[in-house]
């Protein structure tokens, strides 16, 4: 190994069965990690709060019907990433340099590719999609216009999402930390001027948080690229690194093999997003409106449980190629525990404060009203669902992918659209988040089943 190259500490040099060490080791990974995730997601937060303050409802409701389609194209890229990071991870862990690299360039390119695809394919036929999942009509010509801006800009968004993801897997969790701190501030600065028109910029209206999107991406791209070469980082664009830009077929082979299943388990969240989705749109925009705001709350409740599922995968990926699978168990552990205490007291401040937090979205009083009851009832299930994820980011860590995705594929597809159509018959718009923790208690039964009766007795190998 090149002795220039900067390397972050290994997890896996932890010793085993020392609980203490264990703990600091997540929380290395995850303050970081959590930080990143937070701010990955400010800059759309922060659009909505510029588009619902200054621009009214209509306008947030015409960027929340567009989510579940751009989730859905982004679904393979995000499992493009977790299977590069579980083959990079285990790479890592056994100090295989140049393979860390053969996969990183076959990833990339991938992900070039599709970006491109769904630039192309996407952008021709946004307003086909959007009036497929029954836009209300008042708010289909912004929709529209916001949504095909940032279907041009997906090669940029795959990449972003590719780099932060493998960085992670080398155990460097503080530079896309960084990136998405620079991101997020051209976002925060950029929307504004292009809704307000500063310095003599067009008024873009409801269009301004996609162009601000795709600026900040880019500008963050940038600024990464220079500074892993700066730093000599394992991942650097460099001429090492360079050689293995091109797509290795048996690479990408295991990337799919491991990243496919979660990117059908992300597909299969998105679909169920969009039936959820069609669901609500049928009780007018004010519900797609409160819609919105609570799936903004929510995803900030549950970035410690995602970042913990991903670093209980990165790891225990680490731990197997190093060969200290005996620490599985543990990591296990560790991770559920802070899910519950982490996860768990954002849950606790997101019902004492929902109403304030609703506000910051939503000015209509009767939206805020519906958002609130919303959140109340499905928000509690947000632990629930990060104890699954600890266990299923575990377990594909060591290539066991179909089951844990097959549990989760089944408890959307087959727990949570049943159950919101029926009770949407029977209640109304409350019904259709009641589904929510019926599934996600589904899923934490079956998984946690499989793991102590199956994958626990099984024999660990690498990829």
């Amino acid at each position: 190994m090149n002795t220039a190259t900067t390397r972050p500490p290994l997890a896996t040099a932890m010793p085993p069965g020392s609980p203490r060490v264990l703990w600091k080791v997540y929380l290395a990974f995850l303050v970081p990690m959590i930080f990143s995730n937070i701010l990955q997601a400010l800059s759309g937060t922060v659009n909505n709060i510029y588009l619902g303050q200054m621009l009214g409802v209509s306008a947030i409701a015409s960027v929340s019907a567009f989510f579940p389609v751009l989730f859905l194209l982004i679904s393979f890229m995000i499992g493009l990433g977790s299977g590069a990071a579980v083959l990079i991870g285990q790479a890592w862990g056994a100090r295989e340099i140049d393979r860390v690299r053969a996969i990183a360039g076959t990833t990339l390119m991938a992900g070039l590719c599709a970006g491109l695809a769904v630039a192309l394919f996407g952008g021709t036929f946004t307003e086909i999609m959007l009036r497929a999942l029954g836009t209300p009509a008042d708010i289909l010509p912004g929709a529209t216009a916001y949504a095909r801006i940032m279907l041009i800009a997906a090669p940029f968004i795959f990449i972003f999402l590719l780099v932060t993801s493998m960085l992670r897997g080398v155990g460097d969790t503080r530079t896309p930390l960084k990136t998405l701190l620079i991101s997020t501030a051209i976002g925060l600065l950029v929307t504004p001027a292009l809704i307000q028109g500063w310095a003599g910029l067009p008024r873009m209206g409801v269009t301004s948080g996609a162009y601000a999107a795709a600026v900040s991406f880019v500008s963050a791209l940038g600024w990464t690229v220079w500074h892993l070469r700066r730093t000599k980082h394992a991942l650097a664009p460099n001429a090492a690194f360079m050689k293995h830009l091109w797509i290795d077929r048996s690479i990408l082979k295991k990337v799919l093999f491991v990243g496919l299943p979660t990117a059908l388990s992300m597909i299969t969240t998105s679909i169920a997003e969009i039936a959820v989705l069609f669901l609500v749109n049928r009780h007018g925009s004010q519900a797609t409106a409160a819609y919105g705001a609570v799936n903004q709350i929510v995803s900030y409740v549950q970035f410690p449980a995602i970042s913990i599922a991903i670093t209980a995968s990165i790891l225990g990926a680490q731990a197997i190629g190093a060969g200290r699978g005996q620490t599985l168990g543990q990591i296990a552990r560790t991770g559920i525990l802070m899910n519950l205490v982490l996860t768990g007291s954002l849950v606790l401040l997101g019902y004492l404060f929902s109403r304030s937090i609703i506000g910051l979205f939503i000015t209509d009083a009767a939206v805020v009203e519906t958002a609130q009851t919303l959140l109340h009832i499905m928000l509690w299930s947000s632990v629930i669902m990060g104890m699954s994820m600890v266990l299923s980011g575990l377990m594909r860590a060591s290539g066991t992918v179909f089951v844990p995705t097959g549990i989760a594929m089944f408890c959307i597809a087959c727990v949570e659209i049943p159950v919101a159509w029926f009770l949407n018959n029977r209640w109304g718009l409350n019904g259709i988040w009641v589904a929510y923790p019926v599934a996600f208690l589904s899923m934490l039964a079956l998984q946690t089943t499989y793991y102590r009766l199956v994958w626990r007795k099984q024999p660990i190998r690498r990829l």
